[in-house]
């Protein structure tokens, strides 16, 4: 349950020389101009390898001045190239979390390689995008193990998170049903198992069971309103699983109608079986 994001309307390379040369005359200006070239080309590492902790290298010899880099994203100047770039990302338009396809908006930037690991990624676009609350504090500082080098889907890489990467089942009796999360149909190896780590270091499958339960007995008072004015109960909720697709295939109501719809049974029950008295 993720979503892909276009790429930031910001030049992650170019920010770094912006950064060293508004540094020219201050205090940080030796170090800033010493690191300059080796600082762009750890950014265009990262873009080259879309963000992957195997792949993209901590930088051992600015870990003494890791709070320079940090004071960068955590106390901007008001008149520093990067607030802007910062402003502008969290200014965003999400109505659902592109990590885990919740409702609500997300209100917070979250770090893909965290940036106490990595501080020379604070301020990289292409490392930040927003995150609700409950990711990120699954999240934390995790970047994966030694079984799984790379926990977490990244929305702007990964490109194949454009289409259903989950599948719910949903299972009688539909009075009070059970489910299960399963990775949809089509991906390849490797995308499978970084989607099956992706929801579980992000437990989206236990904060999916709530909604899940509220959904489903929403879902009956719908229905039975269908009923009482003669609508068409698969129709209509073709109709309804039309209206959640956007901004992605994988938010929780999208994922929660496909596996409606999918299911013959779950349908007629629906469309024709007495509903229970507890709506």
């Amino acid at each position: 349950m993720v979503m892909k994001l276009p790429m930031p309307a910001f030049d992650s390379v170019q920010l770094v020389g912006d950064v060293v040369a508004e540094r020219a005359g201050g205090v940080n200006a030796e170090f800033f101009k010493g690191i300059k070239k080796e600082w762009a080309i750890r950014v265009q590492q990262y873009i080259d390898s879309a963000g992957a902790p195997p792949t993209v290298s901590t930088w051992p010899g600015i870990k003494v001045r890791a709070k320079s880099f940090l004071n960068l994203y955590l106390s901007p100047a008001a008149d520093s190239v990067q607030l802007p770039i910062l402003k502008a990302m969290r200014q965003h338009e999400l109505t659902v979390c592109p990590a885990c396809g919740e409702l609500g908006r997300p209100n917070t930037l979250d770090h893909y390689l965290p940036k106490g690991t990595y501080p020379h990624f604070c301020i990289t676009p292409v490392n930040l995008f927003p995150m609700c609350d409950a990711c990120q504090l699954a999240k934390g500082t995790k970047v994966g193990d030694a079984a799984s080098p790379r926990f977490f889907l990244h929305p702007y890489f990964d490109a194949f998170v454009g289409e259903e990467v989950l599948r719910l089942e949903i299972r009688p009796p539909f009075d009070a049903p059970s489910f299960s999360l399963d990775i949809a149909a089509g991906l390849e190896l490797e995308q499978e198992d970084l989607v099956r780590t992706h929801v579980r270091e992000l437990d989206i499958e236990r904060r999916y069971a709530a909604f899940f339960r509220s959904q489903h007995r929403r879902l009956l008072r719908l229905v039975s309103g269908m009923r009482a004015s003669g609508q068409n109960v698969e129709q209509t909720l073709a109709i309804f699983k039309q209206g959640v697709a956007d901004p992605s295939p994988n938010t929780w109501e999208h994922v929660f109608y496909a596996a409606v719809l999918a299911s013959p049974s779950l349908v007629d029950y629906l469309a024709n079986k007495p509903l229970p008295k507890y709506l």
